[in-house]
């Protein structure tokens, strides 16, 4: 059990088995030794952030990293760099298909790792991998134990959304007194205009330079809190803790036609943000981490 098996040889009618002539086996140790050498080389060579844009002439993508002092970092792409394409309804690693350059487009999460310039605004990417992924912010309007599931309405469209909850969801709760200053600075924010990151718009505009000193919650540099540096330190909620009406701000696999969308990341408690900032709920957790320790599927799979 945990061994992987590649089999080749005559399916039968019905589809159920195979009469093997060849198979190729990894053990279940190697399995994990590989997985280990992967993350550990995902974690010293690998930056992530959300696509910004994506100039197919030059082979380039200038993504926001919510770490750099400028917040951007170009990446080039080559006839050798690998580029996988997350699954629309999984962030596993393993189920991330091989993709192009013209399927990454601007707002889509990506991953890369390779060889960083000097100043470290330019990387030369070895792999990529990268994916569609839905923001949502809205009100419960139910929840469904047995399908696992919970309904929302979307802020946005003013429909409502089903979204599956699985095991690898990260849950959390925003305290109180922490949603309201963060509400608080966002409204600041948004009313200030321009200068003070873009009224009405994203928030990815503002610079990052890690979180800031005191006892606030941690923040990109005149712009809005880093939710990825809290999220792990906020207390963790299940589903039958969600109730009618109550507000969540959600990220979310793409989905399918056959496959609904996934939750991700899911915060509750966000009322007063939703209320301070609702042109920028949508957007106030991305980017999230695809790295190892992470906020995403960081169990294994994911570089």
């Amino acid at each position: 059990m945990g061994d992987r098996l590649l089999a080749g040889g005559t399916a039968a009618e019905d589809g159920k088995s195979v009469l093997a002539t060849t198979a190729i086996v990894m053990k279940k140790a190697d399995i994990v030794e590989k997985q280990e050498q992967d993350r550990e080389e995902w974690q010293k060579h690998g930056v992530g952030g959300v696509v910004e844009s994506v100039d197919a002439g030059t082979e380039t993508i200038q993504i926001f990293t919510g770490t750099l002092a400028a917040g951007k970092l170009t990446i080039h792409v080559s006839q050798n760099t690998i580029i996988r394409r997350y699954a629309p309804d999984s962030v596993k690693f393993d189920d991330a298909k091989p993709g192009a350059l013209d399927q990454i487009k601007t707002g889509d999460q990506l991953r890369a790792r390779g060889t960083r310039s000097a100043e470290g605004s330019e990387l030369a990417a070895d792999e990529i991998v990268s994916g569609s992924f839905r923001n949502v912010a809205g009100t419960v309007i139910a929840t469904d134990q047995g399908n696992s599931s919970v309904t929302v309405m979307d802020l946005a469209t003013k429909r409502p959304v089903t979204l599956k909850i699985t095991t690898d969801s990260q849950m959390h709760k925003l305290p109180p007194m922490m949603a309201q200053r963060i509400a608080m600075r966002l409204k600041g924010i948004t009313s200030s205009g321009p200068g003070g990151g873009a009224a009405g718009g994203s928030p990815r505009g503002a610079n990052a330079d890690g979180p800031s000193q005191g006892n606030g919650p941690e923040r990109r540099a005149g712009g809005p809190p880093d939710f990825q540096q809290m999220l792990s330190r906020m207390p963790t909620v299940t589903l039958a803790d969600l109730q009618k009406g109550d507000a969540l701000m959600i990220v979310a696999t793409e989905g399918s036609a056959n496959s609904p969308s996934t939750a991700i990341i899911l915060l509750s408690g966000v009322e007063p943000i939703l209320t301070a900032a609702p042109s920028q709920a949508g957007t106030i957790l991305s980017p999230w981490n695809l790295s190892a320790g992470g906020v995403a599927g960081a169990m294994g799979d994911t570089p």
